[in-house]
């Protein structure tokens, strides 16, 4: 969308945190293997950049992305959270955009991850894994919205472990 951000389905127009989380994820590893001189590359960069400009500006004040992006009456999810950490994170070492402009919403992220990481090392308010809305309720848009907002919140979901550990990886080595 013209936001940067990516409808769950065609059917299920709400921008769902961890299908999000994936393109996010998606582009940066693509970014990493495609060749400097490859002809689409401009274009996939383009739109990576445009994605990480429509998360900075929807991110919540706990540092975190909600299970709906765009709604901020929604639950801070994780799953989706971490990958937008892994993917701003690479995004500054590599250049792709600006630190200054970036490093505070990192800085916040990362911080309302930790937040969420239990005493067991769990990462909780991982969002159960979920089928596109209009499959499993139908195309009514508020039948749809509370089905997203009614998912099930997982601690230590493998959807959340992974991100987590890739968002932590982009932070090892991360140079202020």
């Amino acid at each position: 969308q013209e936001n940067g951000l990516f409808f769950h389905s065609p059917d299920s127009r709400f921008y769902w945190s961890r299908g999000n989380g994936w393109f996010a994820a998606g582009f940066t590893e693509l970014l990493l293997e495609l060749p400097q001189d490859h002809p689409e590359r401009n274009r996939i960069l383009e739109g990576y950049r445009c994605m990480m400009e429509g998360l900075l500006t929807m991110q919540g004040r706990d540092g975190l992305w909600k299970q709906l992006i765009d709604r901020p009456e929604f639950w801070s999810e994780t799953s989706g959270s971490a990958m937008f950490v892994y993917a701003i994170a690479t995004g500054i070492k590599k250049g792709w955009i600006p630190r200054e402009r970036f490093e505070p919403s990192l800085r916040k992220a990362w911080s309302g991850l930790v937040g969420n990481i239990d005493y067991q090392g769990n990462l909780q308010n991982v969002c159960a894994g979920t089928n596109t809305a209009s499959l499993i309720v139908g195309n009514d848009p508020d039948v749809q919205l509370d089905y997203y907002f009614k998912r099930e919140r997982i601690s230590g979901g493998l959807h959340g472990q992974a991100p987590l550990l890739w968002a932590a990886c982009a932070l090892y080595d991360y140079k202020q």
